[in-house]
């Protein structure tokens, strides 16, 4: 998951051999997701429904996504962006308004999370699921260390990481590490002001050399084994990757915490692409993953946030009762959503980035 766009221009050429084909058969569905975001008994169980095969490509990062589908992708019939590539998707006239006769579960979704700014009244997108980015950690490594995991100086001072080096591992998205550094200097994750930027690059710079690697990948797996004891990464990967270690019986507990300082809270969507050739059959899997239990399924399984409110009674009380799955209103507070950037915005920041990845 997933999940945020700073905009590389080197990556479109790189992406463009994994496009899939633009024919695609009457009785397929192309899903774009994030990585572990659905569950498989929910695709099996659309599959023998619909009497249709669910062909599923993968994303990262945000920034991913976008190079690929602005690099000319045109095989999907269903694509789950976060919020902020939502804006810019719909500013690209790239979407399909959705045909809401077709979604008769669309009155399942909870409405809090409809009619936002970049999309009023829900023309182009299906609230899907949402996550916060946070720190997960290994409880009995940490304890033996002396440290409290609380904030995001388990992530950017260097006193901390002194006795953590080569152990953490941050997300590989340059939006998520500089929305943490913001947050750790008392910034909004959306401040935009270049010297407060770069008082952003700083913290990250000195806090890099401590750090194992950036990694949005196989952070559940390096955690759940034990390779690393601190990871910044999304609530659903963190629960994830305790219920790994806990399967494996593994000599320590995996846990995570919402910093105290605040966090990003991502909202990710469901849409339909211009170009998707199967319109009628991605209505119908969006209006199957509004149905109530499907949709608790994707919580229980998965462990998103779930913005479907006839979802509730069927996700299990254990993740209802996870503040960092789902946060109470005095969290809520700490929490911001990603913006879109325009574009010189995004040529500072990724200007900032690649200083910070060659050093």
């Amino acid at each position: 998951m997933k999940r945020r766009w700073v905009f590389v221009v080197g990556l479109f050429g790189l992406l463009m051999s994994a496009i899939p084909s633009a024919a695609a058969d009457g009785d397929r569905l192309h899903l774009f997701n994030w990585n572990d975001y659905i569950a498989q008994e929910t695709v099996t169980t659309f599959e023998q429904q619909c009497h249709c095969k669910v062909v599923q490509d993968y994303y990262s990062s945000t920034e991913e996504m976008m190079a690929k589908l602005l690099a000319g992708a045109s095989g999907y019939d269903v694509v789950v962006p976060t919020q902020n590539a939502l804006q810019a998707l719909i500013k690209q006239n790239f979407l399909h308004p959705l045909e809401k006769n077709l979604l008769p579960n669309f009155k399942n979704s909870d409405p809090g999370f409809l009619n936002r700014s970049y999309d009023p009244e829900n023309a182009y997108s299906v609230p899907y699921a949402f996550t916060t980015t946070l720190i997960g950690y290994n409880e009995q490594r940490l304890a033996k260390l002396g440290i409290t995991a609380r904030n995001w100086s388990l992530i950017f001072d260097p006193r901390v990481l002194s006795k953590l080096r080569g152990k953490v591992t941050v997300l590989d998205d340059a939006e998520e590490v500089f929305s943490a550094a913001l947050k750790y200097l008392g910034y909004s994750i959306n401040d935009r002001d270049e010297k407060h930027l770069r008082e952003a690059q700083q913290v990250i710079l000195t806090a890099k050399p401590y750090w194992a690697a950036f990694n949005s990948s196989s952070y559940i797996k390096e955690l759940a084994v034990g390779n690393i004891w601190v990871a910044h990464g999304y609530s659903s990967d963190m629960l994830q990757a305790q219920a790994d270690a806990k399967a494996a019986a593994r000599d320590f507990k995996v846990n995570f915490v919402l910093p105290t300082q605040g966090a990003v809270l991502a909202l990710d969507n469901m849409v339909i692409p211009k170009s998707a050739k199967n319109k009628a059959l991605a209505h119908r899997f969006i209006n199957f993953m509004l149905e109530s239990k499907n949709a608790a399924t994707l919580t229980n399984k998965i462990g998103a946030g779930n913005p479907n409110r006839a979802a509730a009674e069927f996700i299990d009380a254990k993740i209802r009762k996870q503040n960092a799955i789902f946060p109470d209103a005095a969290t809520l507070t700490k929490l911001e959503t990603l913006e879109a950037s325009n574009a010189k915005q995004r040529r500072l920041l990724n200007t900032l980035w690649t200083e910070i990845k060659i050093k």
